[in-house]
């Protein structure tokens, strides 16, 4: 189950048509599912939630070759978020940098260059 997707699994002559989901990028997801999940003192409002699923569904699924719009749109609202919820005191630094990684994980490599 911890392999990932590619062009060669579909045999010769033949390209895998969507992006490389690799064990790293799903943990990453699974972390923010977590945190959508979580009901305790530091939760999310639903909105809140329905912002981090949509920006993750979205780097999850993102081609490694070109970022969409809704990908690069996702992780700055959830940057966006991250940043309000340190403003406000709901949350701490650290609590707000393991989301940023989370999202971030969840999407392909940044282009070099």
């Amino acid at each position: 189950m911890g392999r990932s997707l590619s062009a060669r699994d579909a045999g010769p002559g033949h390209r895998y048509p969507g992006p490389t989901v690799t064990s790293e990028r799903a943990k990453a997801y699974g972390r923010l599912m977590r945190t959508v999940k979580d009901d305790g003192p530091d939760a999310l409002t639903p909105a809140e939630c329905a912002l981090v699923r949509e920006a993750a569904d979205a780097l999850l699924f993102c081609d490694e070759r070109a970022w969409s719009d809704e990908a690069r749109d996702g992780l700055t609202r959830v940057g966006d978020l991250a940043g309000d919820l340190v403003g406000t005191g709901r949350w701490g630094p650290d609590r707000a940098e393991q989301l940023l990684r989370d999202i971030e994980s969840c999407g392909p490599m940044a282009p070099v260059g």
